[in-house]
Formats: C-alpha cells, structure tokens, sequence
C-alpha cells in the first residue's frame, strides 16, 4: 500500500510536513536564529470547547478542537491516523518540558526509562486498559512487544502458531522468525474480508486449531481492513483447548473500548501511537496473571529475572531510553479522557459511518467493510474498479489529501478529521473517475 500525500509503498514514510522526529529540533533552531527562547505558549493547549457546542454543533465541536489542540494545518486533509496519528498540543509539550529537564539536570533524579518500574505511570495505562499493574509492561512499540511475545515464549520444532491472512508485517515476522530457528509450523488460514456474521471470523480459526497447536496469534482489530474481531470468543475457544492466545491490539487502544481482563486473552500488544494521542516510540506489553511469568526477556539489564519483585516491569529493563516518549504517552492519555472515551469513539465511528455511505454512492468503488457497523471502528476499507489510478494518486498529491492505499484504500479517521476533509477526497476521485 502507498502513503499517497509522499507517493512512496511503505506504509511508514512521512513528508516533511508531517515528521515530528524533526519537529523539535526546527522549531529550536528557528528560534535560536530569531534570537528568542523556543516559543513554548504555542505548544499550551487551549481550553477546550464547552460541551454545550458538543451537544448543539458536534462538527463545529470537533473542528475546534482540531484547530486549537492540535498543530495540523488547515490545508491538510489528514486521513491516515491508522499509520501514525498527529500529537495534540499537550502531548508535544510534555515532550518538550521532558527533554528540557534532561538537559538542565535541575533535580538529582536521572530522568529517562529503562531501569525504572514507572509504577505510578503503569497504575494509570492499567487503568484504561482494565488490568492490574504487574501484568502490563511499556515497550518502544506494537512490534516490539509483538516479539517479546514470539521471542520468549518456550516452543519447540513442530508446535504450531495459527495466525490469519489479514496481520500486519509487524505481528507475523516474529513468528516467522520462530519458525524458522526453531523448526515451529506457522499456519496461516483464511479469514473473510466481508464477513456477515461474527461466526464467520471466528469458525475458521477454532476450526484450525488441532492438538499441535500452542499459539493462536491475531489481530483485535485488522490493519488493512478495520475488521474488530470476536476477540473474547477466540480466546475462551483457546484456552478450552490449551492453546496460547495472542492479540495484536495495534489498532485497538484508543479506537474501540478494550477491557484486557474481559477479553480473556493471555497476551496483547498495544500502539498508544496511533489512537491514543502518543509520540512515536512507545507500546504496549499485556500478559494475562502469570503468562508474562512465562516468557523470557529479549532484552536484559538488572532484574530480568526478579519474577516475582517486578512482574511486568522486568520487560521494561532495557537499558537507558528516553523519559519524554513515555512523558508524551501519559499526557496523550490523559488528553483522550479530558475529551471523553465514549465521545470520542462515538464521533470516529460516526465519522467511519458517513464515509462509507458516501462511498457506497460511488459506482466506481467496491465497499470491502461490511455494512453492519459492528465490525468497524473508524477505518473504512474500499477497493477502486479502475486499474489505472496515478491521475487519482496525482489529484490527491495536488489537495495535499493524506491516505494510505493502492487499489485497496484503507481510510481512517479520528477527532481531528473534519467532514470536510471526507468530502475532499470523495470529490477529488470524483473528478477522475466519476
């Protein structure tokens, strides 16, 4: 799939516009050659809207919100959150103010992450996830807790791992790895992209599993068509089977309600990065009671193996890493409760909704998510007819109209997508195609 706004195939490549890696370092620069101190009251987040203009006026609502609690210009029509999602102004500034401390050691504590436990930290992300402290642990990514996972968990040649055809790199290529140093079978099976019913996701996969089967590994919530998944119901069929249960729960957190103790799963890896507001470079690691018990560490320091002292925690034993991205991560949770859970996933939904219905009416499209929206978040899957699309790729390039595609589009919305930004891509194809 291509990121159209920068015309490369990896998912991952950014324009300049949009890399935050660098944002500090010009926004420095270009006050240091100003003569001025780094503008910090442009990162200070305004007070939010009154929830009578919710009410009254929800696109006005959101819009707001997008204009004065996040740095997206206006001219960017941003539908692509599923990749990687802007940070609000609260999240770069504790970001900044992070870094900051770094470098003027003002206090005798060593601020970075690596070594410490970040108890009070883990207690709040334990908090919205519905799990208890010791069984979550703070990663650098969805893919690295990923290979935790695949990495520690004891198999040998011949045990076989189901997974699906619907994963992201991220969440196979642990697996393959596995497979491929230690003789494990990974078994890949069908799962439909249009499913009508629940069963249909769930029957294949119970189906597969067999008495070799020790892991069944998949996503919550797809990454390439926005499918939610019957997590619960594909946990509670493993564990009845003595199989290992594993969610990729990258597009979970922040777009749908998770409660990890409700979804019975014995193990979930998260990315706060994309729904949660984040900066780049952080994750999350979930094992249900004892499993994280169960795996061996990929990466040590001091403590890997205090079982019982430090439980989840041993996983975050890794070495110096920077405070700010964990700084970041908390301030981007506690920015999505200030706005609300249930509003928030109320109004990407509602965004998801109107954009299939619009593309619904476009005779040149194929509608893969299914019309019933319970198996859809905020991420619309659709499928171009034509073959030949750079005019539409060139058209989308010209109005700056960021999304992820090829001839499978996949769109995503969150609190900062404006109706009008839906209705900009639609008319843009509309004048190639229609």
């Amino acid at each position: 799939m291509k990121s159209i706004a920068s015309g490369t195939s990896a998912e991952d490549r950014r324009p300049s516009v949009l890399n935050r890696r660098s944002l500090l370092s010009r926004l420095g620069a270009a006050a240091m050659f100003a003569g001025m101190s780094f503008p910090q009251e442009s990162l200070q987040a305004r007070s939010l809207p009154s929830r009578e203009m919710l009410n009254r006026d929800p696109d006005r609502y959101w819009t707001r919100i997008r204009s004065q609690q996040f740095l997206l210009p206006e001219w960017r029509v941003f539908l692509n959150p599923g990749s990687l999602g802007p940070m609000p102004r609260p999240v770069l500034k504790a970001v900044f103010d992070s870094l900051t401390r770094v470098a003027e050691f003002a206090s005798d504590q060593t601020v970075r992450w690596g070594y410490e436990t970040l108890d009070e930290e883990r207690v709040e992300m334990a908090a919205f996830l519905k799990c208890r402290k010791e069984e979550l642990a703070f990663t650098h990514n969805c893919t690295e807790a990923m290979s935790y996972i695949a990495a520690g968990l004891e198999l040998k040649a011949g045990d076989e791992v189901l997974t699906t055809n619907q994963e992201h790199g991220g969440g196979t290529a642990c697996w393959r790895l596995k497979a491929a140093r230690a003789g494990v079978v990974l078994r890949e099976i069908a799962i439909p992209v249009t499913p009508r019913r629940p069963d249909e996701l769930m029957a294949p996969l119970v189906a597969a599993m067999g008495p070799k089967t020790r892991v069944i590994s998949f996503s919550g919530l797809t990454t390439t068509t926005g499918l939610i998944m019957p997590v619960r119901e594909i946990c509670r069929a493993a564990r009845e089977r003595g199989v290992i249960s594993v969610v990729d729960g990258a597009h979970m957190d922040g777009q749908i309600p998770v409660n990890l103790h409700e979804l019975e799963c014995d193990y979930f890896a998260g990315s706060p990065h994309k729904w949660l507001f984040a900066p780049p470079g952080c994750g999350l690691l979930y094992g249900r009671g004892e499993m994280l018990d169960h795996l061996w560490p990929s990466i040590v320091s001091s403590g890997w193996d205090n079982k019982e002292g430090l439980r989840g925690a041993r996983f975050m034993m890794v070495g110096t890493n920077s405070r700010s991205t964990i700084d970041g991560m908390m301030a981007g949770l506690r920015f999505f409760k200030s706005l609300g859970e249930e509003e928030i996933y109320a109004r990407i939904h509602h965004l998801a909704k109107y954009a299939r219905s619009e593309a619904a009416r476009r005779p040149y499209l194929e509608v893969v998510t299914p019309d019933d929206s319970r198996f859809y978040g905020s991420i619309l899957s659709i499928r171009f007819k034509q073959e030949k699309l750079d005019p539409v790729w060139a058209a989308l390039r010209a109005k700056r109209v960021y999304v992820l595609g090829g001839q499978r589009l996949r769109l995503s919305f969150h609190v900062y997508t404006r109706r009008s930004d839906i209705d900009t891509f639609f008319q843009v194809c509309d004048g190639i195609l229609a």
